[in-house]
């Protein structure tokens, strides 16, 4: 069953992080701050203090503020008082628009299963089409605001046939679970905590949808004047999501240590098809198309306010 301390133990700092005090990082640095979410790779590699032991020659020290989602993270990276981050596809388009500071350094790959609509059990709503009119929660401006979008149109429908309620994870969930929305889109591992329920059903995943990006990005200062420290931290990522890909038992109880999600919870999400924790990368090609793509169709839907150029922001490391 979804409860509210569950869900609330996955709030982290978000609010108190947005008012960190933002400073212009251009010159090497001795601290390195990282806006986290309890999932995936970079939940990882804090519990394994990975990237403190990359830094340490260096002389970095490194500190982390916890996000429930990818807006405020983003915020607060392009703001200047986060170094880096990871989110999924819309959090940076919503960054970008607003003058955020701040560059794509690296992808990831999740599994399109790890993202769904939930309704509930004895809900009338059998199909996306049946959403037309109903009260549909998520997080504006997050990989689930882009489910949401191609969900809808999937079925012939638009968003403005919904009425979209902009809710934060924790506050969804409360929301569903009283009955007072309709459904739900929402992304791992709060979806699989919600799919635990007997009381839950999933309308429908994201497999065939939306493809899975996702994205580590930094605060373009920080970037300029430390290339290598961003350069260390994508490659040792891929060397932690690498070796926890191949010892999932050891993964899942660190993973469920860090989150305090139920460890027959976290397996779920990390054996989902297409999951590969060992994914992370440097930005490609692909990826900025993907990521143009859903710029041009957010700006065509009135989503976002401007056109964006995604390779505007795209940082490719010299090599070494």
């Amino acid at each position: 069953m979804i409860s509210r301390r569950q869900t609330l133990g996955l709030i982290g700092a978000a609010a108190a992080a947005a008012f960190l005090p933002a400073t212009r990082r251009a010159a090497a640095s001795t601290e390195f701050r990282i806006g986290w979410q309890k999932n995936g790779v970079l939940a990882l590699a804090k519990r394994r203090g990975a990237i403190e032991q990359r830094l340490a020659d260096r002389g970095i020290t490194v500190t982390w503020s916890e996000f429930t989602s990818g807006p405020p993270l983003l915020e607060a990276l392009g703001a200047g008082a986060l170094d880096f981050g990871a989110t999924g596809d819309v959090p940076p388009l919503f960054a970008q628009a607003a003058g955020g500071n701040l560059y794509y350094v690296g992808t990831y790959r999740g599994s399109a299963a790890g993202s769904a609509i939930l309704v509930r059990k004895d809900s009338a709503i059998q199909s996306l089409a049946d959403l037309k009119g109903k009260k549909v929660a998520f997080k504006r401006g997050s990989s689930a605001h882009n489910v949401t979008v191609k969900a809808l149109r999937s079925a012939g429908l638009t968003p403005a046939d919904v009425e979209a309620i902009d809710l934060a994870p924790p506050d969804a969930a409360a929301a569903f679970k009283n009955g007072s929305i309709d459904a739900w889109s929402i992304w791992d591992p709060y979806l699989a905590i919600a799919e635990a329920d007997p009381e839950t059903r999933i309308l429908s995943t994201a497999e065939g949808i939306v493809d899975s990006w996702s994205f580590f990005l930094a605060n373009a200062d920080f970037t300029t004047g430390n290339p290598a420290v961003v350069q260390d931290v994508i490659y040792e990522l891929h060397n932690v999501g690498t070796v926890a890909q191949t010892n999932l038992d050891d993964t899942v109880a660190a993973l469920s240590e860090i989150t305090g999600v139920p460890a027959e919870v976290t397996r779920v999400t990390l054996t989902r098809p297409g999951a590969n924790l060992g994914s992370v990368a440097t930005i490609s090609d692909a990826a900025v198309a993907y990521q143009q793509a859903l710029a041009d169709e957010f700006l065509g839907l009135g989503i976002l306010p401007k056109q964006l150029t995604i390779s505007d922001i795209v940082w490719r490391p010299k090599a070494s």
